[in-house]
């Protein structure tokens, strides 16, 4: 539960107008938008309508229940919604003054970096059910359809966790399925939905292209039928690339577990065991 306090909410409702059950000019699709786009949070849950369906109603209770660095984080992107979208609102000097310091109590700043943790996502069902029904789609594909509907799926799922998903692009000579960025790191992507599992010469290939790019830069290869053994064995420790497979895909979405927390799971598991492969259920 945050520190938001009743006399902080009152301050809530005259900056952000949310005292007829509005929330400044957005409609119930654009605030959901808006909460997934720029915040990955989604306003439109069951879990928030406990005091009632008006979005001022659920912005309330969400900001009362959630944690001191989510409520930061909201407060701080509605504030720079409002000052940017409407900059000749003539919101008052004082209402303004005291949103710089409630933001400041709960450890942000405007414009600047926020010291507090970094929150968890809030879960978004429905558009997990709506991946999970996009994969079972590709499944029923054409062999020639499945890749670059495969690459396309992987791309929305980076978008849904915040990742900043690229589709694929061909540099001279070389193809990459895409990239996306995880925290400060950014990933190039390889991906495979073939009948057979993949090899060593793929997981080789894949590596000598992270080779030529900044000894920063890290790879994801997804191989929907998984992995050859003995490619695995071959392909061996210590390198850039983790690995990620059909069934880890299945078993994220059954869980309902943010793709964003599985990659930094597996890439944790690959500094620490120097294994590039460790399956989502293993964790």
């Amino acid at each position: 539960m945050s520190a938001i306090t009743s006399v902080d909410i009152r301050l809530l409702d005259e900056a952000f107008e949310m005292k007829q059950g509005y929330v400044l000019a957005f409609t119930d699709r654009t605030m959901g938008d808006f909460f997934l786009e720029k915040l990955n949070l989604d306003i439109d849950h069951e879990k928030w309508k406990h005091e009632g369906t008006s979005k001022a109603k659920r912005l309330r209770y969400f900001l009362k229940s959630v944690d001191d660095a989510t409520a930061l984080r909201t407060i701080v992107a509605l504030w720079e919604h409002r000052q940017t979208s409407f900059p000749n609102d003539g919101v008052s000097n004082a209402i303004e003054g005291r949103i710089i310091a409630l933001i400041q109590r709960l450890g942000g700043n405007i414009g600047g970096e926020q010291t507090s943790s970094r929150p968890e996502p809030a879960l978004n069902t429905h558009r997990i059910s709506v991946l999970r029904e996009e994969l079972r789609r590709i499944s029923n594909l054409l062999p020639h359809e499945r890749g670059y509907a495969f690459e396309n799926f992987l791309k929305g799922a980076f978008d849904l966790y915040g990742m900043d998903g690229r589709a694929g692009f061909r540099l001279t000579g070389e193809q990459i399925d895409g990239s996306f960025k995880l925290d400060s790191d950014v990933y190039l992507l390889e991906a495979k939905w073939h009948s057979e599992r993949t090899e060593l010469k793929d997981l080789l290939v894949f590596e000598g292209k992270l080779d030529s790019r900044a000894k920063w830069a890290r790879g994801l290869f997804v191989s929907y039928t998984g992995f050859t053994d003995g490619g695995l064995t071959a392909f061996g420790r210590g390198k850039r690339t983790i690995c990620m497979c059909g069934y880890d895909f299945d078993e994220m979405l059954r869980r309902e577990l943010p793709l964003d927390h599985v990659l930094r799971e597996k890439a944790r598991k690959a500094v620490e065991t120097g294994n590039p492969y460790t399956l989502v259920r293993d964790f």
